[in-house]
């Protein structure tokens, strides 16, 4: 028993030294990369927009934030197309109608609204924007704690990739989620590794083409 437990012990001490070592790694070389205010911020053709939840109708703060960050910058002309990527898989439960609807009604022109319905989490969003998007460089837009990862997923997957942070204000469970975030980019880190493919892929969608804004949607 003794044994067992020894060992148990150091494949613990390896995962938890695995772990923090690729989170300095995906961190710090991902930092210089995150940019905090419009000024000297470079110009890119796509934002991408991650879903952060929503509150029937409404989006949640993080992701109010996220929209609003998003809608700066194109009424700012530092990105020309804003790509919205979120979960919609549930019929009670759809984070891109909210999305959608909430920068259309903040003065978005709609032509230049592009949707990925099966942005399940981080790696799917940029996985597909890389394979089904054809996007090569992008502004990411997101709270400061995800943006390391989702950069470092995005140069990893062939998108040049910087980020907009758009924390602002106080954050329900912000720490919780900032100490999750240690297994999620452990997680990624693998995803990258492994180089795993979506479950939901579909066809080309040209970013430089018709947006895929439903006409239905514009009420």
């Amino acid at each position: 028993m003794k044994k067992y437990f020894k060992i148990t012990l150091y494949l613990a001490i390896i995962g938890l030294v695995a772990v923090v070592s690729v989170n300095y790694y995906v961190k710090s070389s991902t930092k210089k990369n995150i940019h905090h205010s419009l000024k000297r911020f470079p110009k890119n053709d796509v934002g991408i927009i991650f879903g952060a939840g929503i509150r029937g109708d409404q989006p949640s703060k993080y992701l109010k934030d996220r929209l609003d960050a998003g809608i700066l910058l194109w009424k700012a002309k530092r990105i020309n197309k804003i790509l919205l990527s979120g979960d919609n898989g549930r019929e009670e439960y759809d984070e891109l109608t909210v999305m959608k609807k909430y920068c259309y009604t903040h003065g978005v022109d709609t032509t230049k609204i592009f949707i990925d319905y099966a942005g399940f989490d981080t790696y799917s969003t940029i996985y597909r924007a890389k394979h089904i998007f054809n996007i090569k460089k992008a502004t990411l837009i997101s709270q400061e704690y995800h943006l390391n990862r989702a950069i470092y997923i995005g140069q990893k997957l062939g998108i040049k990739s910087v980020g907009y942070s758009a924390n602002k204000g106080e954050y329900s469970g912000y720490k919780y989620v900032c100490f999750r975030e240690y297994g999620s980019i452990f997680k990624s880190f693998l995803d990258v590794f492994r180089n795993r493919e979506p479950h939901f892929l579909g066809n080309p969608i040209d970013i430089n083409g018709v947006s895929n804004y439903s006409k239905e949607d514009k009420r």
